[in-house]
């Protein structure tokens, strides 16, 4: 299947770290532990189109002559301009040559506006080059990492901050990493190495240890996450996070009785913390004491007024435990305000439809507004209908949200194709999205959703006539230019590669960023027999987007190359992590030697 077909739910994997997750979600509550860790820059342009993101970036006050001035006039007026991307280079060709680390660090204030996360990562890399005591730009790389899922590297930048003493933050890390599909094994080996080699006298040592506490935990060595929580409780029973890991830890073991001591020892330190009020309501739950943790959280909001992510995070941890009525109760107080946050209704609807007043949860899901959670709720809502037997009723509600959101007109008409689908109704799903194009010919939306349907129906000639329509009213739309040139040149079709490469390096030039170009440059330049070139797009998408299909090719590609032993154990990789894996299973059926017992036979 094209790279750009993909669905947008992927399948996720279930290791033990998923139970060691923050259970609050709600915005504001985790945002203290998550802000340092999350380094990341924006890659998009300033809202204010008159807003100059280079204004705060540091002078430069030495070292031009005149071919450097003249670079750095070209630097400053293409960034003016809003070519974020012209102005980076400039500013990177004249660090290199004048090696001012102030360039280098102007040159990653452009490029993160740039679109482009490759030219963002050899400016941070430049700027770190050039200035290797600066803080900055290791926590940038490690940010950087984050977003390609690469967490090794990021521990590792993280960790080269904490050996020179500074600010590194590892609980973060390791808590954001708890929530990615990543094998966490690798990240513990490694900081347990570094503990066993820093000196003991580096500051936050502490962080570090809570850091590895938290991934033995997550990898079932929780006896020795228990040991190593219960030194730091004696060494620093000052710090609330310690504590807050203690009751954790005891939660996920079902310890609640356990888990109610620690948070209260937390609580004592840290009095407005409202994680440790929540901790106590969860293990008040856990023990049966339904009535003691409405207590707990009835002082909680008296003690936070306003607050509707605290309330909301409330709600959600009476549901996870199957008590509808208090989360009812705790919800409906924000429906009376002008400003009812979007998921307060979407809530509501799912409390109502699991007590099966359906026409009830009905109300409640169309009150969500344009937004987040506007086509979720949509979508539930409908679906609710059918399970109910309403399909047409389902039908009629969507028509008339159509007409109620025009602005998500085309969205709604792709929910009801899909459910239309899902009821194997794919005759009225298609006369739908027809009759639809009818009246809006150039829709692009429903233009590209009929192209992927009449791909996956195997006429290719009706699909490249839907894209082509797209392509020749926006030339630079980048998803149907790299959903062409994709499948021309995954079906390897005589003639048309250059034209597949041409397509696809095009809408590589309007989102350099975008994983899946990435891997439609790297197979298209495989299909045109070289796979060297090939090699390093492929890597690079795997790693933004780790999904069955890229790691088919990256596979492949490596076999082509001879280098079975990385083929092999990528494949290896690939089949742990992904539950299915129809395009692995097919490149196994045209490579038997893939399997690793049969590579044993090849190497002897």
């Amino acid at each position: 299947m094209p790279s750009t077909y993909r669905a947008a739910t992927r399948s996720r994997l279930h290791h033990p770290g998923r139970r060691w997750r923050l259970w609050l979600a709600a915005p504001g509550l985790v945002a203290p532990l998550l802000l340092a860790a999350c380094q990341a820059l924006p890659t998009s342009a300033p809202d204010n189109a008159h807003e100059d993101p280079l204004a705060n970036a540091p002078a430069i006050e030495e070292g031009l002559d005149a071919d450097s001035l003249s670079s750095l006039l070209l630097a400053e007026f293409a960034g003016q301009r809003g070519d974020y991307r012209r102005a980076t280079q400039e500013y990177l060709k004249m660090a290199e040559r004048l090696g001012i680390p102030s360039l280098a660090e102007r040159a990653t204030l452009a490029a993160r506006f740039s679109s482009d996360p490759l030219l963002l990562e050899e400016s941070v890399e430049r700027w770190q080059r050039l200035a290797p005591q600066a803080d900055a730009p290791m926590r940038l790389l490690a940010g950087l990492a984050i977003q390609r899922g690469n967490w090794l590297e990021a521990l590792e930048q993280r960790l080269a901050l904490a050996e020179r003493g500074s600010q590194a933050d590892l609980s973060g890390l390791v808590e954001l990493a708890l929530e990615s599909d990543t094998d966490l094994v690798p990240l513990r080996r490694r900081l347990a190495t570094f503990l066993e080699h820093v000196d003991d006298e580096l500051p936050r040592l502490h962080d570090a240890e809570l850091a590895l506490a938290m991934l033995e935990a997550a990898t079932g060595l929780t006896h020795r996450a228990d040991a190593r929580l219960a030194r730091l409780a004696q060494q620093h029973p000052e710090l609330p996070a310690i504590w807050f890991a203690r009751a954790q830890l005891a939660l996920n073991a079902d310890d609640p009785e356990r888990a109610r001591n620690a948070a209260r020892r937390g609580l004592d330190i840290s009095p407005d913390d409202p994680r440790f009020v929540l901790q106590l309501a969860q293990a008040e739950l856990a023990l049966g004491n339904v009535a003691a943790a409405e207590a707990r959280t009835d002082a909680l909001l008296d003690s936070h007024a306003g607050g509707h992510e605290l309330r909301f995070a409330l709600a959600q941890l009476y549901l996870e435990k199957g008590h509808l009525e208090p989360a009812r109760r705790l919800l409906l107080p924000l429906t009376d305000g002008d400003e009812t946050p979007a998921a307060t209704f979407a809530l509501l609807g799912a409390i109502a439809e699991a007590e099966g007043e359906v026409d009830n949860a009905l109300l409640y899901y169309r009150q969500v507004p344009p937004g987040d959670e506007f086509l979720n709720a949509r979508l539930r809502a409908a679906r609710m209908l059918i399970d109910d037997g309403r399909l047409q009723d389902a039908r009629a509600f969507l028509r008339i949200e159509r007409l109620r959101h025009e602005q998500h007109y085309s969205d709604l008409v792709a929910l009801e194709v899909e459910l239309l689908d899902e009821q194997d109704r794919q005759d009225a799903a298609d006369t739908l999205l027809d009759s639809e194009l009818e009246r809006t010919p150039n829709d692009e939306q429903l233009l590209y959703l009929r192209a992927m349907r009449t791909w996956q129906a195997g006429d290719l000639e009706a699909m490249e006539r839907d894209l082509g329509r797209i392509i020749e009213n926006d030339p630079e739309h980048a998803m149907a230019l790299n959903a062409l040139g994709y499948t021309l040149a995954d079906l390897d079709i005589k003639g048309r590669l250059e034209e597949a490469r041409a397509l696809i390096e095009r809408a590589y030039e309007l989102d350099p960023g975008n994983a899946a170009i990435l891997d439609s440059l790297g197979w298209v330049y495989y299909r045109l027999g070289d796979a060297e070139r090939a090699l390093p797009w492929l890597e690079r998408a795997y790693a933004a987007m780790p999904d069955q299909e890229v790691a088919a090719h990256l596979v492949e590609v490596l076999w082509a190359l001879d280098r079975r032993d990385e083929a092999r154990g990528k494949l290896r990789e690939a089949l742990e992590r992904f539950d299915e894996h129809p395009l692995l299973d097919e490149l196994l059926e045209r490579i038997p030697e893939l399997v690793p017992d049969a590579s044993q036979t090849d190497e002897t």
